[in-house]
């Protein structure tokens, strides 16, 4: 028995965004793996976790509410997971400290950011249904946005410095938003939980 019986449309918004998400990391993580960069590599796997993301939402949607709160549970653990990627790949880019090519950095940067604002529109009428869940997607799509012009940036600057920390500090970034991300998709799902057993 579910509490709530989403629109349809949300089920092919969630769908959509998937698919844009899981296209888009194909695109990012070869050019990530070809220059090195560890902000692209940290936002192509964020790619990879959103497309879970929003599949999990999509077979979750109208589930009743108590278990809408455990899938938001593990979505927020899912949120955690490109951060973790970002520091093993800022350890290897200090071993080896060569900086990635800029154009390129900035270039695919700014593809990403078209993909992460579509989706943020496609899903910003949505954010306050299902609660965790579509919140989890929302901020997802919205806090990758921000880092795609942090990456942009970073391509810029690495151009004038030649070196390797703008890459790793949007890195650090990135892994720093998608911590505070689960910590609200956490914080929404315990209190739906909390409803649940009321």
């Amino acid at each position: 028995m579910t509490d709530i019986t989403p629109p349809p449309s949300l089920r092919r918004a969630v769908l959509i965004v998937a698919g844009l998400n899981l296209g888009y990391f194909l695109v990012e993580f070869t050019a990530a793996t070809s220059i090195g960069s560890v902000s692209l590599f940290a936002d192509s796997i964020d790619f990879l976790e959103d497309t879970s993301v929003n599949l999990l939402i999509m077979f979750a949607l109208g589930w009743s509410l108590r278990a809408r709160s455990r899938v938001g549970i593990v979505l927020a653990g899912i949120l955690l997971v490109p951060g973790l990627a970002a520091l093993w790949t800022v350890w290897e880019k200090i071993a080896s400290p060569l900086p990635p090519e800029p154009i390129t950095l900035s270039v695919v940067g700014a593809g990403a950011l078209v993909i992460n604002v579509a989706c943020a529109l496609i899903l910003v009428r949505f954010r306050k249904q299902s609660g965790s869940l579509t919140k989890a997607a929302f901020l997802s799509a919205r806090n990758d946005a921000y880092a795609n012009l942090a990456i942009i940036a970073a391509g810029f600057v690495t151009a004038y410095t030649h070196s390797i920390w703008p890459d790793i500090i949007v890195g650090l970034g990135i892994a720093a938003m998608n911590a505070t991300a689960a910590k609200e998709v956490w914080e929404a799902a315990r209190a739906e939980g909390e409803t649940a057993r009321s």
